[in-house]
């Protein structure tokens, strides 16, 4: 194969698509070069590596990025490396919430102790978290627990933040059980008063509320899905229902 070949198809993966690669890439080339030359790679392999509209990775294609990404990614800090400084570059992966919330004062402290620490932060999904640090495109994610780590990862308890049931301003409610009612069609299952604004199925956040639901018989559905804490309280905020948090 050949390697330039690899490292166009890199970029076109990392940026999501051609034309996205051509603006970001570290040096010049034209669409139609970077075009045809990642159709000599897939004539090559023998293999279809990504849908053109909408842009999406075959399961081959992420496979192959799987495995050119270490080697690709660490290129910029070669030079770092050569020279042994590569202990002060640190790769962060965090939840929105946590980067805006808990980690401007950590990481000030942190420069404080280390200046010359170069940091690259990156805003993850909590369900996008584990992979990252196995597939060592981070050196350090933080972001929710739900359950076991990975095999071959350890984790440390930074803080422990209560979930919360957001409810609007006017809301009566003093406990999360006034939020709740008889279930008509169950002897001793509960229902939502309200529609409950929460998170993608996939989220830990929503997997341990799921949890507790189902531990106290409390058959309520999302009714309004969204990606982040954030958005669910601004939609509360709006009257949409209840939200988790």
């Amino acid at each position: 194969m050949n390697i330039h070949h690899l490292e166009l198809f890199y970029f076109v993966a990392k940026f999501e698509g051609i034309t996205a690669a051509v603006r970001k890439m570290p040096y010049g080339i034209q669409q139609p070069a970077v075009s045809g030359q990642i159709l000599q790679l897939e004539e090559k392999l023998g293999i279809k590596l990504f849908n053109r509209r909408p842009f999406a990775l075959t399961p081959a294609g992420e496979e192959l990025y799987d495995y050119i990404y270490p080697f690709f990614s660490g290129l910029g800090d070669l030079e770092e490396k050569l020279r042994g400084e590569e202990g002060r570059h640190l790769r962060l992966a965090a939840t929105a919430s946590a980067l805006r919330n808990h980690l401007p004062d950590c990481l000030e402290t942190l420069k404080k102790k280390e200046p010359k620490l170069k940091l690259s932060l990156r805003e993850v999904a909590p369900s996008d978290v584990h992979g990252l640090v196995t597939s060592q495109q981070v050196d350090v994610a933080i972001g929710v627990i739900g359950g076991k780590m990975s095999e071959g990862l350890k984790s440390e308890p930074l803080l422990k933040i209560p979930t919360v049931l957001w409810v609007p301003a006017k809301s009566k409610a003093k406990s999360w059980k006034e939020l709740l009612e008889k279930d008509p069609y169950s002897k001793t299952g509960l229902i939502g008063k309200e529609a409950l604004i929460g998170l993608p199925p996939n989220e830990i956040l929503q997997q341990l509320f799921q949890k507790e639901f189902d531990r106290h018989e409390i058959n309520w559905p999302v009714s309004v899905e969204v990606n982040s804490t954030d958005v669910v309280r601004d939609f509360v905020v709006r009257g949409f229902g209840i939200g988790i948090g």
